[in-house]
């Protein structure tokens, strides 16, 4: 089992998981989007440590390790969570995201090679298939479909989220166009955008010059505008609510000691166990 099959496999087992505990997922959701009362970015770091626990309480044949910035990404990779399968014994890392529902960030192209390898076609459409093999078997597009990326993507104004799969295979085999677009509503740089067969959005390869920040470079899509191109790991959108509870709990844990702490983590992992009892297989 590849690496990549072995995180196909992963998402098959998380879906079916959810599928018949729904409660749990969402329950975890709903509180990590609470942190969003916190601040609006905290969310998104908590939500790696979160899913990295829900693994290992949960999904029985995994377990995992949040390596977030300390590993990873000190090695300029983008992977925030480590994950085994503890019958084949394959590791493989994913990046979580976490986004609002439009546009998502699939690689951040650290070295800057995907939108100058487009341009150094010096064409605005580049129609031939033969062209557009090369380009996907490139050096340079290397990264397109080596992340295994896993998208918290929520709808904060409706309190849901959907975790969506982008399909790299597909994008892959579908894309019957490569058409460059010059800077647009909300855009300052050009970026190189993917099209298959109907002339259906698939993702973007934005400007990717040293001047451009990591919003303003790499691989991107939209998960309005390419549903065709995601698989939903949740069976669509499952709605979450706040838990202001948990803000509390963090206001004394922080002004607790390690002795309070221990004594709440006992009472946190009772809970864990009693809603291990009710887990449908």
């Amino acid at each position: 089992m590849t690496k990549h099959e072995a995180f196909n496999d992963f998402v098959m087992r998380f879906n079916h998981l959810i599928t018949k505990n729904p409660h749990l997922i969402k329950t975890t959701l709903s509180n990590i989007f609470t942190m969003r009362l916190i601040g609006n970015k905290t969310h998104g770091d908590l939500a790696e440590i979160g899913i990295s626990e829900f693994i290992n309480q949960f999904m029985y044949d995994f377990s995992s390790v949040h390596v977030g910035k300390e590993l990873y990404r000190a090695k300029e990779h983008e992977e925030d969570i480590k994950i085994i399968n503890e019958i084949s014994k394959v590791d493989f890392s994913i990046s979580l995201k976490a986004y609002g529902d439009g546009p998502l960030q699939l690689s951040t192209d650290k070295n800057s090679t995907m939108f100058p390898f487009l341009k150094s076609f010096n064409k605005d459409a580049i129609i031939d298939i033969n062209q557009i093999k090369t380009i996907f078997l490139s050096r340079e597009f290397l990264e397109f479909g080596n992340i295994n990326v896993l998208p918290l993507i929520y709808d904060e104004k409706n309190k849901k989220c959907n975790i969506m799969v982008f399909d790299f295979a597909k994008a892959k085999n579908s894309t019957a166009a490569i058409k460059l677009e010059s800077e647009g509503k909300g855009r300052k740089h050009p970026t190189f955008r993917f099209f298959d067969m109907e002339k259906n959005y698939i993702c973007e390869v934005r400007y990717g010059d040293a001047a451009a920040n990591a919003l303003q470079r790499g691989l991107w899509t939209n998960t309005k505008n390419a549903i065709p191109y995601f698989n939903s790991a949740t069976n669509g959108w499952i709605d979450y609510s706040d838990n202001t509870v948990l803000v509390k709990l963090f206001s004394y844990a922080l002004v607790s000691t390690a002795k309070g702490h221990h004594e709440a983590l006992k009472s946190l992992i009772a809970d864990i166990e009693e809603q291990k009892t009710n887990v449908k297989g």
